[in-house]
């Protein structure tokens, strides 16, 4: 009989954590993060500053933009390297990368999550066009945010007459995961997590490579009745850790909320949006969803749409899934974003992006920081701050039709309806139809050469891009062309007779 898995503190756990290992850590922004461990092993470097020269892997960025997540782990001799798909909610960690002291890499969230997989069958990597033309392009730097950071990860390879990147594999040591409950032989099931993310393939990669796996859990059960709940099964994990409640809160925002591993049949009822610009582009975005359609939601303005569809008596409609892997309800936000209220399933992060990478969306509604002439997005770079681009290259890329949400201009914008007509009470102070956007992370040729959809919404134009670059196609009633929208752009758009914004859009 195999023994028992081996209970231990979490500082006994982080303790057998080598030198120089790639840590594998599991979760979604602040759903399924290893809080416990992430603490202990902070603590224990602090107190004996060991282990040292870590490189961390990760996929979504499991943080709180302040001091929870992979902010513990903030320290340039605990890591050596960081290997991440998002950055935002890690504040600490990307301070690290613009000092110059640590290596960094941003990679994209379905891509990493994949790699993990194809790490545990000791595959050479992922081959996939996500990415192609974009910064995480070799030509274009592979990822790379610093110039410490050297070694290319990326590369470009042609298969079949086609062009494809292949982003390396290379070993994963340590795993830390989490669930919510194991039996005595470390058999792990989550009945009380919002995602399962990426636990299993964090898991057999690091068996798979000599290394060890640390679990923490909510509680110890005597057996497991359904053999099928089990997602991670005990012959991969090293050691078990039931974590205080406080160190394991379902996500950052909340402790506990039973409507995101709930599949009860019930409405999702927010609160009505007061009138904004927000509600402008919530509601014009909406117009391109169509009645079955497949929808994923980005973070930030996009959310405003299942908000829209509920007030409008649409949400029935279509199906909204999240990245993370629910796939009905209407996604959570903030610091609970990856999960969803009241889901019809959820899956695992990867087999999601599978689905999203073979082209499953039918739309993807996704925030915008600058857009240039030529349809091309950045979402990532700023104002001496890197955000990371998530899983927006993966979905981005592979949508049938994509809408970008932004604010026409940015920084203290203020709009006002007259009736059904749009005044600009006080204009945004920053540009984001730039000549040309900082960090490419949807390039809009590309778009064009595989023949997606492409639309821009703003609160006073929508735009569309066409093989000529940005044509500007609709403008809102009360705005004037050449005072609100030209000579507040960087670049002169393409017009084809731009028609009206439509007024329900307005209504306050």
């Amino acid at each position: 009989m195999r023994a028992a898995a081996r209970i231990v503190s979490a500082a006994e756990a982080v303790a057998a954590i080598p030198s120089g290992a790639t840590v594998a850590v599991g979760g979604f922004v602040g759903a399924g993060h290893p809080e416990a461990l992430t603490i202990a092993l902070e603590q224990h470097f602090l107190k004996t500053q060991t282990p040292r020269d870590l490189t961390l892997v990760y996929g979504a960025g499991q943080g709180d933009r302040a001091e929870r997540g992979l902010n513990h782990l903030a320290h340039a001799n605990l890591l050596k390297r960081v290997v991440g798909g998002h950055w935002n909610l890690v504040p600490k960690l990307g301070q690290l990368a613009l000092a110059n002291q640590i290596e960094a890499y941003n990679l994209p969230q379905g891509v990493l999550c994949g790699l993990l997989r194809e790490i545990a069958a000791k595959r050479p990597g992922v081959f996939t066009k996500v990415g192609l033309n974009t910064f995480v392009d070799p030509r274009n730097g592979g990822g790379r945010l610093n110039p410490r950071t050297t070694e290319p990860l990326v590369e470009c390879v042609t298969l079949d007459s086609q062009e494809w990147l292949r982003y390396r594999a290379f070993p994963i040591t340590v795993g830390l995961i989490r669930a919510t409950s194991a039996d005595r032989k470390g058999n792990l099931t989550m009945e009380r997590e919002g995602v399962i993310a990426d636990v299993l393939p964090i898991a057999q990669a690091a068996k798979n490579h000599g290394g060890i796996v640390l679990a923490q859990v909510e509680r110890i059960v005597d057996s497991i009745a359904d053999p099928k709940s089990v997602r991670v099964p005990g012959t991969l994990v090293d050691f078990l850790v039931v974590a205080d409640p406080a160190q394991h809160p379902q996500t950052f925002g909340e402790p506990f909320n039973a409507a995101y591993c709930t599949g009860a049949n019930r409405l999702f009822a927010p609160a009505p949006l007061p009138f904004s610009e927000r509600k402008i582009i919530g509601r014009r975005a909406l117009r391109e969803i169509r009645s079955g359609d497949i929808v994923n939601l980005g973070i930030g303005l996009p959310e405003t749409v299942a908000v829209i569809a509920t007030e409008m008596g649409r949400f029935e409609e279509f199906t909204l899934t999240v990245e993370s892997g629910p796939t009905g309800g209407a996604p959570a936000s903030g610091l609970s974003f990856g999960c969803s209220h009241f889901p019809e399933a959820i899956i695992d992060q990867p087999a999601q992006f599978d689905f999203y990478d073979g082209g499953g969306l039918d739309v993807a509604v996704l925030g915008a920081l600058e857009v240039d002439a030529e349809g091309s997005v950045n979402v990532s770079a700023f104002a001496g701050r890197f955000a990371g681009v998530g899983g927006f290259v993966n979905i981005a890329q592979a949508a049938k039709r994509v809408v970008f949400c932004c604010t026409f201009r940015a920084g203290a914008l203020q709009v006002a309806a007259e009736g059904t007509a749009l005044r600009i009470v006080k204009e945004g102070q920053h540009a984001k139809f730039v000549k040309r956007v900082q960090q490419v992370c949807f390039h809009g040729p590309s778009a064009i050469a595989r023949g997606q959809q492409v639309l821009f919404v703003t609160e006073r134009a929508v735009f569309e891009l066409t093989p000529g670059g940005l044509t500007l196609r609709e403008i809102a009633p009360g705005i004037d062309l050449t005072r609100d929208i030209l000579s507040r752009m960087e670049f002169v758009p393409a017009q084809s007779e731009p028609r009206e914004m439509p007024p329900s859009c307005f209504v306050r």
